[in-house]
């Protein structure tokens, strides 16, 4: 699970670089309302990146293919989720904010999948 750890700590990176734009580069060129979007972006990246950690370590400990569902829908919501909500705030098209909850559902959906999975193995 070497991969996960390796994965999670690239986005956390990310997630860190991508908060730091927010919060230097577009702070002063957007209202209140998107930037507290896009912060909500950042946060639920740094949280399912670490999740990602978390999942990484967990494979030294349960089987791999128990937690390789979980690390999918994880990323899959940092694309989705949080994506959805850089673009909404940095290109303006507000559509793109009925996307942002499939995302969350793939967060939901991995951290079950990762409860399920520990607990029947």
């Amino acid at each position: 699970m070497k991969s996960f750890i390796i994965l999670g700590s690239i986005l956390t990176g990310f997630a860190i670089i991508i908060g730091a734009f927010g919060a230097h580069t577009i702070k002063t060129r957007v209202s209140i309302e998107d930037l507290a979007i896009f912060e909500t972006g950042v946060k639920y990246h740094f949280y399912h990146a670490m999740g990602l950690i978390i999942i990484g370590i967990l494979g030294f400990y349960y089987p791999h293919e128990s937690l390789k569902v979980s690390g999918l829908f994880f990323t899959i919501g940092i694309l989705v989720f949080s994506g959805s909500l850089y673009l909404l705030v940095i290109t303006n098209i507000r559509w793109l904010g009925a996307i942002t909850p499939i995302g969350g559902f793939f967060y939901i959906i991995g951290w079950f999948a990762l409860a399920y999975n520990i607990y029947k193995t």
